[in-house]
């Protein structure tokens, strides 16, 4: 590693000051959050739409529910699930879990009943927080067939608020469940956290499963030291002063909503603002309401957001940093974004087995676009982190080609939980192989091209279904775009596009085709083009090229 040639770390110049400066992170997020409440204790530490939770009231609330969970028999480190949507319940959930010595597993609200089966029994779960609506729909049989759960807590997300928005919180209460704890409920109890279960930085925090663009859900073991690396490195890395609002515009269960929201959130004293789902209209009244400093979002988020009606400059007025992550960002939308509402959208690059970021853009710079491919740089890596671009083999390929991204550094996982073949085989020397395509240009600069797994081998032809995207982006009329790779007798594999359209917009497929072939390479441009309504999407944002690709 020594002599690897990205080993010295080219993008230290491009770091500020700030950035280039070590940092000193608490040992967990409860560490960090009990700091804050120290500093602000009647700080808004949560709002969601007319509800608040100060810094003290959030601490108390969670003491509450760990020493519950204490109180029904969990064991420092036992698993708890939690799957819920961007609440305050979820907020106290995790953090309860924490001060009771547990391992936190996040769930995709999304998951139908045979993919939390999966996790519960994988990873041993004693106690699901859930909601009330799912636990009375699927999840009380879900929990029952897996033989190591033995505490249930439910919780209603139309709790701490009384606005009852119905674009997101469009269900009605439950009566109490006669076999599961609400959670509103255990909080208010007054219980005390469960002395003697102080969690480390070596310490799991989160088992968070990830099946990467297919294969069984795997769990990569995030520990607290991992997660507070990153929070850190994101609080002092963005201008943004104490106290400040941030949005919650990613998942919280997804891994850069964990940490690039929540966490930095917390440990920087500020307000987190929720608002349960992602629905346009929902974000934009929250960012005229509460005027955030920072989010951080899928680009298809910011697509959404650009394409409503009445959205105007305004709306995004307050905000200092806006990152994008978890979704390509193709260079067309930040100019369009910027001429349209004022903001930079700030790319960044992660996985959830570097615990969300390890490369972004500098907040006083902005990210070249390479001159051959047109893609966009998602940043530099920080001083603390070595990312390569390797060959086959593992060696180093020189700069400005292209090979997989490996990284090295403070915020990688030490592995998959329980699964020591796939750990090794993705881990080697604690080294992540990421799986995804990209090169560094010499001043840094880091490009990702596509995923290894997504390369379409059109007549022997490499093409990567990004570029052609990128290309779709340009096009005034596409608002959302996707390319797989489909067999064809003749070519072996042949690019088709599937786009959906800006409101009001009108255009032939075959438009779009000869668009592209008038951009791209004769083997790139894609025969077949689709117009859907709307793309596959996973919750948090990102297209789901693999359904695309599936039998339609």
């Amino acid at each position: 590693m020594t002599d690897s040639i990205y080993a010295a770390k080219p993008w230290l110049p491009l770091l500020s000051e700030a950035q280039r400066a070590p940092v000193h992170p608490a040992e967990t997020l409860v560490h960090a959050f009990r700091d804050s409440v120290s500093r602000a204790p009647a700080h808004p530490a949560l709002a969601y739409f007319d509800g608040r939770l100060s810094y003290r009231e959030t601490d108390e609330l969670s003491d509450s529910v760990a020493g519950h969970l204490a109180a029904r028999g969990l064991e420092r480190g036992d698993r708890v699930a939690i799957m819920l949507q961007n609440s305050p319940q979820f907020v106290l959930a995790l953090l309860g879990a924490w001060k009771a010595g547990a391992t936190v597993v996040p769930l995709n609200p999304m998951y139908k009943s045979g993919e939390v089966g999966h996790v519960l029994k994988d990873a041993e779960v004693t106690a699901l927080i859930c909601s009330d609506r799912a636990w009375d729909s699927y999840l009380r049989d879900t929990a029952a067939a897996a033989p190591t759960v033995r505490i249930a807590v439910t919780a209603c997300e139309l709790d701490f608020q009384s606005k009852n928005d119905e674009r997101v919180l469009d269900f009605a209460r439950l009566a109490a469940a006669e076999d599961a704890d609400d959670l509103v409920a255990v909080a208010g109890q007054g219980l005390a956290a469960p002395a003697g279960r102080e969690l480390t930085a070596a310490d799991v925090a989160l088992i968070s499963y990830t099946s990467g663009t297919s294969g069984t859900p795997k769990g990569a073991m995030n520990s607290h030291g991992n997660i507070m690396v990153n929070a850190e490195r994101q609080r002092t890395g963005h201008p943004i002063a104490e106290g400040s609002a941030y949005f919650a515009l990613a998942p919280l269960f997804h891994i850069t909503g964990m940490v690039c929201e929540l966490a930095a959130c917390l440990a920087n004293a500020g307000t987190l603002v929720l608002a349960y789902r992602f629905h346009p209209g929902v974000v934009l009244d929250a960012f005229a309401e509460h005027r955030p400093a920072y989010t951080v979002g899928p680009s298809t988020a910011f697509m959404a957001l650009a394409a409503t009606p009445g959205v105007t400059p305004e709306h995004f007025a307050s905000f200092q940093v806006i990152s994008s992550g978890g979704a390509p960002l193709p260079p067309a939308l930040v100019e369009k974004f910027r001429e349209g509402f004022g903001p930079y959208i700030r790319n960044g690059y992660g996985l959830t087995e570097c615990t969300a970021p390890c490369a972004s853009v500098p907040p006083e710079r902005e990210a070249p676009v390479d001159p051959v491919s047109g893609t966009l740089s998602v940043g530099v890596p920080g001083p603390d982190t070595v990312v390569r671009i390797i060959d086959e083999n593992g060696a180093d390929v020189p700069f400005g080609e292209q090979g997989e991204i490996a990284v090295r550094g403070p915020q990688v996982v030490s592995g998959y939980w329980r699964l020591p073949e796939a750990t090794a085989a993705a881990f080697p020397d604690g080294e992540l192989r990421t799986g995804d395509i990209g090169f560094m240009d010499h001043e840094g600069w880091l490009y990702v091209v596509d995923r290894k797994k997504d390369m379409i081998n059109a007549s022997g032809f490499k093409v990567w279904p990004r570029e052609v995207e990128d290309v779709l982006y340009t096009h005034p009329a596409v608002r959302e775009a996707a390319v797989v790779g489909v067999p064809d007798p003749y070519r072996g594999e042949t690019v088709r596009a599937y786009v959906s359209l800006r409101p009001g917009a009108s255009v032939e497929p075959d438009e779009l085709g000869v668009y592209c072939k008038e951009r791209l390479a004769a083997y790139k441009y894609p025969r077949e083009v689709e117009i859907l309504t709307e793309l596959p999407k996973t919750a948090s944002g990102k297209i789901l090229r693999r359904e695309l690709r599936s039998p339609r």
